[in-house]
């Protein structure tokens, strides 16, 4: 006895339809970036996509969940207090708005001064 196949489109009203799988070439045009990021991404697991094979799809629902993981806020309201607490932002973020500004070089001697050579072009060999 053969095994039951699996129907792809619903052949009765009530039977509710498949999803559209779309590739990362249309995400990434819908998003304005490169399909290699796409793919990139879902490759590292920081995007959900579904794995077909060794193809990356994507449903209408991953779409809608891709762009509010990339969704950006505003961290500042218009009178000035912070809208979001520090808890949200994101820890490197945090850490580096933490850490004092470190002078540089050419702003703490005034002028650049070439170092001197490692040896003399020309040295006597004894």
């Amino acid at each position: 006895m053969p095994p039951a196949l699996v129907r792809l489109r619903p052949s009765t009203e009530g039977e509710a339809a498949l999803p559209r799988l779309y590739r990362p070439e249309e995400i990434a045009e819908a998003l304005g970036c490169s399909a290699w990021w796409v793919k990139d991404r879902a490759r590292r697991t920081l995007i959900p996509h579904v794995r077909v094979g060794r193809a990356y799809r994507f449903t209408a629902e991953h779409f809608a969940e891709i762009v509010r993981l990339n969704e950006e806020r505003p961290t500042r309201s218009p009178g000035g207090a912070a809208a979001v607490p520090a808890a949200t932002t994101p820890p490197v973020a945090r850490a580096r708005a933490s850490q004092p500004r470190r002078p540089t070089a050419a702003s703490t001697t005034g002028r650049l001064r070439a170092r001197p050579p490692r040896r003399t072009r020309y040295e006597s060999v004894a």
